[in-house]
């Protein structure tokens, strides 16, 4: 039975009375559809409230004891939730005076704005991708934060899938004795169309072509526009898939500065397109991978224009975007294109089916061409997948599961940034995307990534180190953190440890340099 307020001292009511007011918190990522212990949800209460700045910083909260009576739970769960927070470093206990509201972090200030050289670069390295995916092969039993894919069951409807795949199996079993070497089914690209409004863009089903994933459509539309040997402009940091793609083709990359909460920089991109010979661009324009930047959407609008007056094509790769909670951030480039320029690329690995690896492309001017190099390279996809991908498309409530997924990973991500602050070297800084499944981190000059990464490895540890996302000498002291996985006590253990070996990286390095030792060991130090 729960205490009446009225029973309670004033300042304790007055606390415990906005513990009361707040809505019961949503259950953690990774917990989803599971039974959230009583202490969880007490305590996510509580840091619902120290996050808006109901209970300030260095407030002191009402008692376990009153929290107990309250709730009407037990002393020991109260003590549970107090232990919950203060292992997240929200609240700090006292002896013999209670739970007080931590002081305020330091600031995680954002990654540094890029800057490459003004040159094309040959993109010459081992396969990035094939490390990336050693990695999730090695880190079966330990802890990867390497590749960007959701791995989290929780994330998806299993039963869901399943009954698609099977009801197209069963309506459309003759497809599995035909060959077909289409565009791709009318339903499908149907149901792109239709979910292409959603970002800003009206595409015609006849001009979608579907491949066998959204690298695939990136790899077609390079292929249709550019010739071994030609510039490729993209964003810096880029995809390690994207460049894999152009040393693949015999491309030249020339990286464009990237500002980690605003994209590609106009201004250092037309400076590119006046002084070297670029035949197309290349970019995430939403949710951008690895930063997370959005570009705004008079940036979005420029950019159309801006590659309009010199002939060069954009392939924008929009796999991303319905990770946002609204269209109007959704919106694509190709939404402000009306003269085809924009070549638009995406798949719903990220956010509906994983395991269905089916892209789409609309082309714009060079459809036919891309239709063609998927024809002649053998590059037919699966009709059956086609039938059960444009079901899960058309079934109600796909727009409720992404605003779920959507919220579910912002809070993993902030939980994981106040992790970093916590565990981290002092001068890190991490970026802060409004959506996705990734951090970029960039390190103090001490740390060397890849480096860092070798030492992970004995603990079973992985990520990606910031040298696979360039193909200059650049981002050696970055990484990127993938949270797309399972999010539990081991994933928090693994992000901790791996903050504590920055540490000693950096504390071994300034000794080695004769620096002193007062070296602080962590942002929150």
């Amino acid at each position: 039975m729960k205490t009446p307020l009225g029973l309670l001292p004033p300042p304790v009511r007055a606390s415990v009375a906005s513990l009361a007011s707040v809505a019961p918190a949503a259950a953690p990522p990774g917990l989803a559809g599971r039974p959230v212990p009583r202490y969880a949800q007490i305590a996510m209460r509580m840091a619902q409230l120290i996050d808006t700045g109901a209970f300030k910083h260095g407030q002191r909260l009402p008692s376990v004891r009153d929290t107990a009576q309250q709730e009407g739970v037990a002393i020991s769960t109260a003590v549970q939730a107090f232990r919950w927070l203060e292992e997240r470093g929200l609240v700090q206990a006292r002896p013999k005076a209670g739970y007080f509201v931590a002081p305020r972090r330091r600031a995680l200030a954002l990654p540094s704005v890029s800057r490459p050289p003004n040159r094309s670069l040959p993109v010459e390295r081992d396969s990035r991708s094939g490390l990336i995916m050693a990695q999730q092969i090695d880190g079966r039993e330990g802890v990867s934060f390497g590749g960007a894919f959701p791995k989290d069951q929780t994330f998806f409807h299993d039963d869901r899938i399943r009954v698609a795949l099977s009801r197209a199996t069963r309506l459309h079993r003759r497809a599995l004795i035909e060959y077909d070497v289409s565009a791709g089914t009318l339903e499908l690209r149907q149901a792109v169309a239709r979910r292409a409004l959603h970002l800003g863009c009206n595409l015609a089903a006849d001009n979608v072509v579907i491949t066998s994933s959204c690298t695939h459509a990136v790899s077609l539309c390079l292929q249709a526009v550019t010739r071994p040997g030609d510039v490729v402009a993209l964003e810096s940091p880029t995809y390690f898939g994207f460049l894999d793609l152009l040393e693949s083709l015999g491309l030249r990359a020339l990286e464009i500065p990237t500002h980690p909460r605003t994209g590609l920089s106009l201004p250092a991109l037309q400076l590119a397109l006046d002084t070297q010979p670029v035949k197309a661009l290349l970019a995430v324009p939403t949710l951008s991978n690895p930063l997370g930047a959005v570009m705004p959407l008079a940036d979005k609008r420029a950019l159309v224009a801006m590659l309009a007056a010199k002939g060069i094509p954009l392939i924008e790769d929009v796999i991303f975007n319905d990770l946002l909670a609204t269209d109007e951030r959704r919106r694509a480039v190709k939404a402000f294109d009306n003269d085809g320029g924009v070549m638009v690329c995406g798949s719903f690995t990220k956010t509906l089916a994983p395991g269905v690896r089916l892209g789409w492309v609309d082309a714009g001017r060079w459809r036919d061409r891309v239709a063609t190099l998927k024809r002649v390279h053998g590059g037919a996809t699966n009709v059956v997948l086609e039938h059960a991908l444009a079901d899960l498309l058309t079934q109600g409530g796909y727009e409720a599961r992404l605003r779920r997924l959507s919220e579910s990973m912002r809070q993993r991500l902030n939980e994981a940034r106040r992790l970093i602050a916590s565990h981290f070297p002092r001068g890190t800084r991490v970026s802060n995307p409004p959506a996705g499944y990734t951090l970029w981190v960039e390190l103090p000059p001490d740390v060397d990534g890849m480096a860092l990464l070798h030492q992970c490895a004995t603990q079973g540890i992985s990520f990606g180190p910031g040298a696979l996302f360039t193909a200059t000498d650049r981002f050696k002291t970055c990484l990127r953190l993938s949270f797309a996985g399972s999010w539990g006590e081991p994933e928090r253990q693994a992000l901790g440890q791996l903050g504590r070996m920055a540490v000693q990286m950096a504390l071994g390095t300034r000794a080695a340099m004769g620096g002193g030792g007062d070296w602080p060991l962590s942002v929150a130090a």
